[in-house]
This record gives C-alpha cells, sequence and structure tokens, in this order.
C-alpha cells in the first residue's frame, strides 16, 4: 500500500479545540511557509469556528485571512470545514447563501471543502456538493461518528456509499469527540473501502486517549489520509500530534517520507503562542479523560463549555451537566453531538440542571424535535416533541428544511449597501451569519482585549430581559430564547 497522508489541522482544528479558536493570523503567518514546504496532502487553514472567532474576538475580516495564508502556502492544498446547510453558523441558510459563501471561498483560495451535517442528513450537503464542483474544487463529505443504539457499523457504510452517490469526491470519518476504537476504527475502514472507490480520510481527537492507536488500524486498514495536529496545540481534546504519528509507523511501509527538519522551530513558534493564549487554554483540554465515552462532548465545545459554565456560576456543575448530556441526546433522537447539535444538546442539558427537565425548553432544542435541522437519526421522545409542538404550535417539518428558506442574497445586499458598505458577496455571505460582528470590523472597531473573557450575561439577568440567554459555546456566542414550560 501507499503511504498514508497527513492533513495538518493546527492552523484550525488544533487551536479551536485547545485555545478556545484564539490563534490570530500574525500569530500563524511565521509558520505557515514551513507547514506549505512540507508536503502535507492538505492544511486545514478555515472554517469551523474560526471565522466567528476571526470576526467577533479578533477583530479580522475571515476572507483576508485566507488570502493570506493562501499567499504564503501556496503549494499545499487548503482545506476548511463547512457545515452544509448551516454554512458556519447554527442555523439553516438559503441555497443562494451556501451558494455564494462556497464560490467566494474557493475565490479566496479554498480548495477542499469538508461538507458535513450534524444529523448525518445527506439532504443537506447536496447544495455544497454541486456549489464545491461548479467552482471546480474538491467536496469531501463526512460521516459524523458517534454511538448509540442506532449508530451500528452498517449504517455508517450505508451512509458511506450514498455520499459517494451523491457525488462526493472523498469521504471523511469524522470523530468529533474522540469515541472511535482501534478495533472499530480498522473494521469500518475496511468495510468502506470495500464498497466505495474514492479516498477515505479519518478525523479524530484524543480527548480520551484513543486516537493515535484508532488511527494505526485504519491506517492498516487502508486508509488513506489521516489529521494530525502539532504540540502544543495537540492531543487532549485536540488531534493525535504529528510526530507522535510519524514514530508510530516507524518501519511501516505506510509511514510518510516527510522532511522534518522544520518541525523543531515550528513547534517552538507555537510554544510561544500557546502561552500567549493561556487565557484560553486548560490543563484539563491537554489530558484524556475517559468519561468522555459516556458524555461524548467534542474536543471543540468542551475547552469552551467550561468558561460556559463557569459564565453562568455553575462551574460546580459540570459533572451534572455532563451526565445530563446523554439524557438529552436520546430524547432528540440520538444525534450526533458536532456543531451545532453540539451545542444545542450541551446547552439544553444547562438548562435542565439549572431549572428542572424541560422547564426551560432552547428555541434550537424545539427545532431539533421539529425536524427542522433535518432528519434525526432515532426518534423524538414522544412528551419533548409534543411539548414542542404545544409551545411552537407547529408540526414537525416533512421536507428538506432548506426548502422552506427564501432566497436572500439580493435582500442582504441591498442592507449592506443602505448602510454604506460595500455589497460585495463576501460581505453579503458573512451578512447573513454574523451582522453585528461584520459591522464592527467593517468600521474598524476592535474587540476589547481580552475579548473571551468578557462574562455572559447571568442566567438571573437574562430571564428579566425577554428570557433570552447568550451562551459563550465552542467560540461563539450562542443566543437561546427560553420560556418556561407549562
Amino acid at each position: 500500500m501507499k503511504p498514508v497522508i497527513f492533513n495538518n489541522t493546527v492552523l484550525r482544528d488544533g487551536h479551536q479545540s485547545l485555545a478556545a479558536t484564539r490563534m490570530s493570523t500574525e500569530q500563524m503567518i511565521p509558520i505557515t511557509p514551513a507547514l506549505d514546504a512540507v508536503g502535507f496532502g492538505a492544511l486545514e487553514t478555515w472554517g469551523g469556528a474560526t471565522i466567528d472567532a476571526c470576526l467577533r474576538y479578533l477583530g479580522e475580516n475571515p476572507f483576508d485571512r485566507l488570502d493570506t495564508l493562501k499567499k504564503l502556502a501556496p503549494k499545499t492544498p487548503h482545506m476548511m470545514l463547512l457545515r452544509g446547510q448551516n454554512i458556519v453558523q447554527y442555523t439553516s441558510f438559503p441555497d443562494d447563501v451556501v451558494e455564494a459563501f462556497v464560490a467566494c471561498s474557493a475565490k479566496h483560495g479554498m480548495n477542499i471543502f469538508r461538507i458535513f451535517d450534524a444529523l448525518n442528513d445527506t439532504r443537506n450537503l447536496v447544495t455544497c456538493i454541486k456549489a464545491v464542483h461548479k467552482a471546480g474544487q474538491h467536496a469531501q463529505g463526512t460521516i459524523c461518528y458517534t454511538t448509540s443504539p442506532v449508530h451500528t457499523l452498517e449504517a455508517f457504510v450505508k451512509l458511506g456509499i450514498e455520499l459517494e452517490k451523491i457525488g462526493c469526491d472523498s469521504i471523511c470519518i469524522k470523530d468529533m469527540a474522540g469515541l472511535i476504537s482501534p478495533s472499530t476504527a480498522g473494521a469500518l475502514v475496511k468495510e468502506l473501502k470495500a464498497k466505495v472507490k474514492i479516498p477515505i480520510v479519518m478525523h479524530t481527537h484524543n480527548t480520551v486517549g484513543l486516537g493515535g492507536a484508532a488511527y494505526y488500524a485504519a491506517i492498516e486498514n487502508g486508509i488513506d489520509a489521516v489529521d494530525c495536529s502539532m504540540a502544543p496545540f495537540a492531543n487532549g481534546t485536540g488531534q493525535p500530534d504529528l510526530l507522535m504519528m510519524l514514530a508510530m509507523l516507524d518501519h511501516s511501509d505506510r509511514k510518510p517520507n516527510y522532511d522534518t527538519s522544520s518541525f523543531a522551530k515550528i513547534r517552538e513558534h507555537l510554544e510561544v503562542v500557546y502561552k500567549e493564549l493561556g487565557a484560553f487554554t486548560s490543563t484539563k483540554n491537554e489530558k484524556t479523560d475517559t468519561e468522555i465515552l459516556q458524555y461524548q462532548v467534542p474536543g471543540g465545545m468542551l475547552s469552551n463549555f467550561r468558561n460556559q459554565l463557569k459564565e453562568q456560576n455553575m462551574s460546580d456543575r459540570l459533572d451534572d451537566v455532563l451526565k445530563e448530556i446523554p439524557y438529552v441526546r436520546e430524547c432528540l433522537g440520538w444525534i450526533p453531538l458536532v456543531t451545532p447539535t453540539s451545542q444545542i444538546v450541551g446547552t439544553q442539558a444547562m438548562l435542565n440542571v439549572k431549572f428542572g427537565r424541560w422547564k426551560m425548553f432552547s428555541q434550537p432544542a424545539m427545532d431539533v424535535a421539529l425536524n427542522k435541522y433535518g432528519r434525526p437519526p432515532g426518534p423524538i421522545d414522544p412528551e419533548v416533541l409534543k411539548l414542542a409542538m404545544e409551545k411552537t404550535g407547529q408540526k414537525p417539518v416533512e421536507c428538506r428544511p432548506a426548502d422552506l428558506l427564501e432566497p436572500r442574497m439580493p435582500k442582504l445586499k441591498a442592507e449592506l449597501k443602505a448602510k454604506g458598505y460595500d455589497d460585495s458577496d463576501e460581505n453579503a455571505v458573512l451578512w447573513a451569519m454574523f451582522p453585528a460582528e461584520l459591522e464592527k470590523v467593517l468600521k474598524g472597531e476592535k474587540p476589547a482585549a481580552p475579548a473571551a473573557k468578557a462574562a455572559a450575561p447571568s442566567a438571573a439577568a437574562a430571564a428579566a430581559v425577554g428570557r433570552k440567554y447568550v451562551l459563550n459555546i465552542d467560540g461563539a456566542r450562542h443566543e437561546v430564547v427560553v420560556e418556561e414550560a407549562k
């Protein structure tokens, strides 16, 4: 077999998972040319929470970041994480906004679009896939890996076959919480390789300590590529470390032949950056935690969830909230925990612990119950569904949720023009997702430092103002409007 390909995630998921997505473009610049010279399969430089963090916390235009990194790393394909119809936000957007976002991203240098849907509903991927192909780029479909009574090996293989059928150029097994065991990883890769012809990639986190071994088993069974990061933005809630994986493959015919001479200098710089981001790191995120096998909280969420509970004066209730997460997840149809569902389930679990189960029902959780995010993999709890229907006066959505949305690009451009801003497609798609944050950047306003440490409104204060809770989870503010259950 050919040597396995390594993708490098340090410029995106590495710092999203271990430093709340706070690495700035300026901090990335010194090492980007060296990363480009190694010969990785891809550099993950964009997507996920980075676009939100650029605008909200760093005062950066995310398209400017992509331009800069592409100029500094022109040889290696750039990769991003795209939340399907949610783009890089927490709700669904009309097809024309999705299409414009993909076109803009490709124009600014994005090559590989790793597209996922939090519910593994492939209907929410099709628009993105078509838009990526129209832009002449690579559409990578995603299997969001999780464990539950409805998530079987057979179901994941069936999903992989479906991803190939709808036009994906490759498939990523995305293990966002680091749950996959070596035996399962090997078996899943083996089955997929037997059933599909397109390349298979694996992405995991070392949250539980299984990441390196799972990669090794996947590599032994023929996987084409794996995602690695670089210490200190590796291991723990981040991806397995690159040098660790190279050592693990010593004497293997699948070990890639990378020039590691620059790695010491790269790490030296990353160590400095890690210290600079000390306000957003935690020793707890650097350790392995087997309890995650039960709670399934993704690495990118866990590093911010502790901050959120602290802001809500609930630091002492972390264990209670984590224990509530599996219950909420089952009630909402065994949905995988990945943005935005991880935030939705985590928020509802926190509300359940604070106020009592379903006494405060967040709008996003009700939307999940009503199929507004897509088809859940399992059945919704009947009592929870009944409550959601009573509170909203709505029935579950039967069609693809985006089919209910009107085109928005003309309106977005008109809004920008009315405010005197450039009505470019780039501004329009960012305006659709982060209008307040984009406006500050367009005005040249810089976030107060340290931005991420500004406390969110307390639950008591929020309850007094229209029952709106502003939750800072996964590196982004997550607004939830709640009412007491009757």
